[in-house]
């Protein structure tokens, strides 16, 4: 399978699974159902603009909900309950399996939440998906949970102030052009390779190929567990990030993806390095 044919197949799979009845996050209703007990109502507003950390709730505490939600949701959804929701006539379903779509649909869920429960914004423009973020945020999320190699240290740098000051000084086309998009890209056709070659989460002996094969329950609950603790870490690692951390992160990136590094890499990296 060539890389390119990797990137499409990670990206259909997972534009597919988010039309899945029950995949999408309203940011809004999860943040207030998830949090709204827990601060006053003037708070609110900044809840859902800002965040969780922003309106005041605590970090570790924060941490404790993600443990229990995920422990919540890979026991709920280890069942059939997404692919029961995948309509009759369903695009894919001809050549990617229900189970696959199903197995994606539960990890992006849980990906969303833990999102916004460590202050991302809104993955949805006016209901509608953002294809932007799927081929960034989501696949970067994806990765982390699937255990790529490189894939937790980019998350911290991309998702870090330090990227983020970064932009007013260095133009955000190079940034995307020179760090975000390659490291997405290479990340999209790891996933693949995964898929193809390997088990869904160390230990597991059953492997699930892009086009055929049953995800059962107990797989499901057996690695959506590790996934998404995987993702829930390192969320929680960027919340107390450093200059020192950006710099191990960068070298951990260089590591595993060598292949991405160029001059302009170097050029951009020396340049986020200053802010």
């Amino acid at each position: 399978m060539s890389t390119e044919k990797e990137n499409n197949t990670v990206e259909v799979i997972i534009s597919n699974a988010l039309k899945v009845p029950g995949v999408k996050v309203n940011r809004k209703e999860f943040l207030v159902k998830t949090f709204g007990n827990s601060i006053s109502t003037d708070r609110i507003t900044i809840l859902l603009e800002k965040g969780p950390i922003e309106a005041g709730i605590d970090a570790e505490r924060i941490n404790k909900m993600a443990k229990s939600l995920i422990e919540k949701r890979t026991l709920t959804s280890s069942g059939a309950s997404f692919a029961a929701g995948i309509p009759g006539g369903f695009a894919m379903a001809a050549t990617i399996p229900a189970d696959t779509i199903q197995f994606f649909g539960v990890a992006l869920r849980l990906a969303q939440e833990l999102a916004y429960m460590f202050g991302y914004e809104d993955l949805w423009e006016d209901e509608k998906l953002d294809l932007e973020r799927v081929r960034g945020e989501l696949i970067l999320f994806l990765g982390v949970m699937f255990g790529v190699g490189g894939s937790a240290s980019a998350l911290k740098v991309l998702s870090s102030k330090i990227a983020q000051q970064a932009m007013k000084k260095i133009p955000q086309k190079a940034l995307m052009k020179t760090i975000y998009y390659p490291i997405i890209k290479k990340i999209a056709a790891l996933i693949g390779v995964k898929m193809t070659k390997d088990t869904f989460a160390k230990g597991v002996s059953k492997i699930i190929p892009v086009l055929g094969g049953v995800v059962s329950g107990g797989l499901t609950y057996a690695t959506m567990k590790k996934m998404g603790n995987r993702l829930r870490i390192t969320m929680y690692d960027s919340l107390h990030y450093t200059k020192q951390d950006f710099k191990k992160d960068m070298d951990g990136i260089k590591k595993e993806m060598p292949d991405i590094i160029d001059a302009e890499f170097e050029e951009v990296e020396e340049e986020m390095l200053k802010s």
